[in-house]
C-alpha cells in the first residue's frame, strides 16, 4: 500500500526519536495508541466505572472485515461480555498459568495459541508478555494491559475486557477452567495489535513466539534434520527457547483434516518436552519421547505412546510420574522420536539469543537492527533476477571484525545470523495485503573500498556473485539463516522477489562477536560533463532571445519598478515566467520537454527572487536560466534513450549528481529517506520523471537549503524553530 510523507515518515521520525529517549526497551515499552495503562487505571478507579477502549471497540470492526466483517451471519449473535458478567467468580489466573489454559475456539489462530502453550513452559518469559499484577477483584476497573516485542521495539497494548460471546460461552480462545480469562484477555491484546481478531486467522507459530521474546527462529525440516536433532530440541528446551511443529498439506482445502493416526495437517502443535525413558524390554537402551500439545485440547496421535497405549505398561510408576503421564482427552500426548520425525514436516526453534544448539557452550551474541522499506520505483528493485533495479535495493553495510572463539576450529570465520522480517502485513490484510516473497543476498566488498559508504551501483552486482544468501525466497513474515564468512566486510541486499513491490521491514543481524550493520546511503561521486554557463560580460545569442521575450512579455509600465539609479527594472510573475520559459524551450529541440507547470514556476520565483517582491527581473532571470541549463545537462546524461524522462530508479543518481554540484555546498547528502519521498512526490504512474517534475524537485531542495542555513547561525546543522518559523520555512520553499 503507497505510504504518505507526512503519515508514514513522521511516525518514523517520532519513533527514532523515542528510540534515543529508551523507549521501546523492555523496562520502557512504547504505549501503543498513545495509551497509559497506570494514568488510564488511575482514572477509572477514581471514576468509580469500567474502563471501554475506543481505540478497539465492542464492535463488528474489531471483529474483522470479511468473514467476520458487517455482511457475515456469524457476527449477528455475537454479544461482547465482561468476565464478571460470564462467571460468578472470574478469575485472571486459576492455580499457575499452563499449558492446558489455551483451548481453541472458532477462529483459525492456532499458530498463535501453539505458542501461549509453548510460552506457558517458561514463566519469566510469560510474565513478561503477561504481567501478573492484574484481577477481576483488586482495583478492578475493566482494564488490563500484555506486552509485545513489534518490530525491534516491546509495546503496552491496554484493552478492556469485554469480549465476544455467543450464548453465554467464549466465542474464541477459552480455559479448560470457565472461570479462567488470561489466554481470552491475551488473545484480544494480541488481535488489537494486528488490527482485529480476524487478521489472527492463518500464520506461522514463530510469528507468535518471536513477538512474544524478541527471538530469533530457525527451521529444521524433518525429511532433512541433522543428526543430533533431539540434543538441539533438548537444549532449546533447557535455554527456554519456544518450539512449535507442523505436518505440511499440499492442497489448501485439506488444512486442519484429521488423519487416521489422529494428527491433523496444516495445523500448528506445540514441543512441550523431550525426554528418554527404560521401558522394562530395552535392558541396555532408552526411548527418546517428545511430548506434543494440540491447541484445540483434544484429538491427539493415537499411536505408539499414546495415552492409551500398552508402550506405558512396560515402565515404573516413577518414571511415569516423571513425564508426568496423564490419560486425559486434553489435546497433550507423548510419542517417540522416530515417529515423530516421520510424521511431522518440520519443527521451529524460536531461541532467546540464536546460540548454535548443536554446541553445548553457551555463547553472548551481539545484535544489530535496522529499519528500512521498499520503495515502488526508487528501492524495490526485486530479486537478482531483475539486474536493471536489483541495486536499488536498501544496502547494509556488514563489518565482521573478529573470529569466533573456537580452539578446534582452524578456519578464520566469523558465525552469524541474519534475519529479514517484514512489517505490518498481516495489519493490512483488510486492504488487500499478503505476505511478500522475500529473501537476502550477502556480497564481499573489494578491499579498495573498505571504509566507505558508496551504495553499490548496477555494474557492480552484474560483475560480482553473492558471497552467500538466504536458502530460498519465501512468503514467510521472517526470513532467518545462519552462516560463517570470513572477517571483512560485506554488503547484505535484502529484497521481495519482484520488484516494484512495497512495503517495510527490519533487517537483524546477530553475531557471535563483534559486528556492526548499517544502511548505506545512496552516494556517487559525479563523473560527466556539465554545460557551463556563459562567462560574465559576454551575451550570446540565447542571451539576446531571451532578452527580447523577456522584455516583450515584462513590456507593460505597470509591472516596471523604480531603482536607485532613477531607471526603471521589468520583472515578471510566475505565469510570465512560464511562458518565457516555455517560448524559450520550444526553441532548443534538444531539451526533450513539453514545458513547465505554473507551481513549477512559482517554486522558481521562491528560490530565485532575491529582493522579495514575488517577481523575477532580468538578472534573476539569467541565473535561473544558467541553473536550468545545467540540471538539463544531468537529465540528458540520465535520460540515455531522449525519451523526456528519467527512470525512477535513476532519479536517485540523477538527484544526488545534482546536489553534490550545485544545491549542497557543504558536503551533506541525501539520505535513502528522502529518495523515498522524492520518488513518492514526482514520479508519474509508470514510475518516471519528466524534466519539469526534475526542476521543481531541485529547486525545492535548494530552497529548503537555503532556508535551513538561514536559521543555521553558528553553523552546527542543527535548528530550533518555532511553529510559525517551521511553516515559513517550507512554504518558503
Amino acid at each position: 500500500m503507497p505510504y504518505t510523507p507526512s503519515g508514514f515518515f513522521c511516525d518514523r521520525l517520532i519513533r527514532e526519536r523515542e528510540r534515543r529517549d529508551g523507549e521501546g526497551s523492555l523496562s520502557k515499552p512504547l504505549r501503543f495508541s498513545g495509551q497509559d495503562f497506570t494514568i488510564l487505571k488511575q482514572e477509572y478507579i477514581q471514576k468509580k466505572s469500567l474502563f471501554e477502549d475506543d481505540t478497539f471497540p465492542a464492535s463488528v470492526e474489531s471483529l474483522g472485515y470479511k468473514e467476520l466483517g458487517h455482511k457475515s451471519n456469524k457476527v449477528k449473535n455475537i454479544v461482547w461480555k465482561r468476565p464478571k458478567d460470564i462467571s460468578d467468580n472470574p478469575q485472571f489466573i486459576v492455580g499457575g498459568a499452563s499449558r492446558t489454559d489455551i483451548c481453541q475456539g472458532d477462529l483459525g489462530d492456532c499458530w498463535l495459541l501453539a505458542a501461549i502453550a509453548s510460552l506457558t513452559l517458561n514463566e519469566k518469559l510469560l510474565y513478561r508478555v503477561v504481567p501478573q499484577d492484574q484481577s477481576f477483584s483488586d482495583n478492578y476497573a475493566g482494564i488490563f494491559h500484555f506486552q509485545f516485542w513489534r518490530y525491534g521495539d516491546w509495546v503496552d497494548v491496554v484493552i478492556d475486557d469485554r469480549i465476544p460471546t455467543f450464548n453465554g460461552q467464549l466465542v474464541f480462545t477459552k480455559s479448560a477452567e470457565r472461570n479462567e480469562f488470561w489466554s481470552a484477555l491475551l488473545e484480544k491484546a494480541y488481535a488489537k495489535l494486528h488490527g482485529s481478531y480476524e487478521a489472527l486467522k492463518g500464520g506461522n507459530t514463530t510469528e507468535a513466539m518471536e513477538d512474544f521474546t524478541g527471538g530469533v527462529t530457525e527451521f529444521y525440516e524433518l525429511k532433512e534434520a541433522p543428526k543430533e536433532l533431539y540434543k538441539i530440541m533438548n537444549k532449546a528446551l533447557e535455554r527456554g527457547s519456544l518450539m512449535g511443529c507442523s505436518i505440511d498439506s499440499l492442497v489448501p482445502a485439506r488444512f486442519e483434516t484429521r488423519t487416521a493416526t489422529g494428527l491433523v495437517k496444516g495445523h500448528a502443535y506445540s514441543v512441550t518436552a523431550v525426554e528418554e525413558c527404560k521401558p522394562s524390554q530395552h535392558k541396555d537402551s532408552k526411548v527418546r519421547l517428545v511430548r506434543l500439545r494440540n491447541p484445540w485440547g483434544q484429538v491427539e496421535w493415537n499411536g505408539p505412546w499414546s495415552d492409551n497405549s500398552k508402550e506405558w505398561t512396560t515402565i515404573p510408576k516413577a518414571e511415569k510420574e516423571k513425564l508426568q503421564h496423564q490419560n486425559a482427552e486434553d489435546g497433550e500426548f507423548w510419542m517417540s522420536f522416530e515417529d515423530f520425525k516421520k510424521n511431522y514436516t518440520k519443527i521451529e526453534i524460536c531461541n532467546l539469543t540464536p546460540d548454535a544448539l548443536e554446541d553445548d557452550k553457551i555463547h553472548k551474541w551481539t545484535v544489530s537492527v535496522n529499519e528500512g522499506r521498499w520503495v515502488r520505483g526508487c528501492s524495490a528493485g526485486g530479486c537478482r533476477n531483475y539486474p536493471d533495479t536489483f541495486w536499488t535495493n536498501p544496502q547494509y553495510r556488514l563489518r565482521l571484525l573478529e573470529e569466533d572463539d573456537d580452539p578446534e576450529d582452524n578456519e578464520m570465520a566469523c558465525s552469524f545470523v541474519v534475519a529479514l522480517m517484514q512489517k505490518n502485513r498481516r495489519k493490512e490484510r483488510k486492504m488487500g495485503a499478503n505476505l511478500f516473497t522475500i529473501g537476502f543476498a550477502i556480497y564481499e566488498v573489494p578491499k579498495e573500498m573498505h571504509g566507505n559508504k558508496q551504495h553499490m551501483q548496477k555494474e557492480f552486482f552484474l560483475f560480482n556473485s553473492s558471497k552467500a544468501r538466504c536458502k530460498s525466497y519465501i512468503n514467510l513474515r521472517e526470513v532467518t539463516q545462519r552462516f560463517r564468512l570470513s572477517p571483512g566486510e560485506y554488503v547484505i541486499v535484502p529484497s521481495t522477489y519482484e520488484p516494484h513491490q512495497e512495503g517495510e521491514f527490519i533487517l537483524r543481524v546477530f553475531s557471535e562477536k563483534r559486528n556492526t550493520s548499517e544502511e548505506i546511503e545512496n552516494r556517487i561521486e559525479a563523473d560527466h560533463p556539465v554545460p557551463a554557463p556563459a562567462s560574465a560580460g559576454e551575451e550570446s545569442e540565447e542571451d539576446q532571445q531571451f532578452r527580447t521575450i523577456f522584455q516583450q512579455i515584462a513590456g507593460d509600465v505597470s509591472t516596471w519598478k523604480p531603482v536607485s539609479a532613477g531607471g526603471t527594472e521589468m520583472e515578471i510573475s510566475a505565469n510570465e515566467l512560464k511562458n518565457v520559459l516555455n517560448r524559450v524551450v520550444s526553441k532548443h529541440k534538444e531539451m526533450n520537454t513539453e514545458g513547465f507547470s505554473l507551481e513549477s514556476c512559482r517554486s522558481m520565483i521562491a528560490l530565485m527572487d532575491m529582493d522579495g517582491t514575488g517577481r523575477l527581473n532580468l538578472q534573476e532571470f539569467r541565473h535561473l536560466w544558467n541553473k536550468i541549463k545545467q540540471w538539463q545537462g544531468i537529465f540528458k546524461h540520465y535520460d540515455s534513450e531522449q525519451t523526456g524522462s528519467v527512470n525512477s530508479y535513476e532519479m536517485r543518481n540523477a538527484v544526488n549528481d545534482a546536489v553534490i554540484r550545485f544545491v549542497s555546498h557543504s558536503g551533506f547528502r541525501l539520505n535513502n529517506q528522502l529518495y523515498d519521498i522524492i520518488t513518492m512526490r514526482y514520479a508519474n504512474e509508470n514510475m518516471n520523471i519528466d524534466f519539469d517534475s526534475f526542476v521543481s524537485c531541485l529547486v525545492r531542495l535548494e530552497g529548503m537549503f537555503r532556508a535551513f542555513q538561514a536559521f543555521d547561525q553558528d553553523g552546527d546543522g542543527t535548528i530550533r524553530l518555532s511553529v510559525l518559523e517551521w511553516l515559513q520555512l517550507t512554504m518558503y520553499a
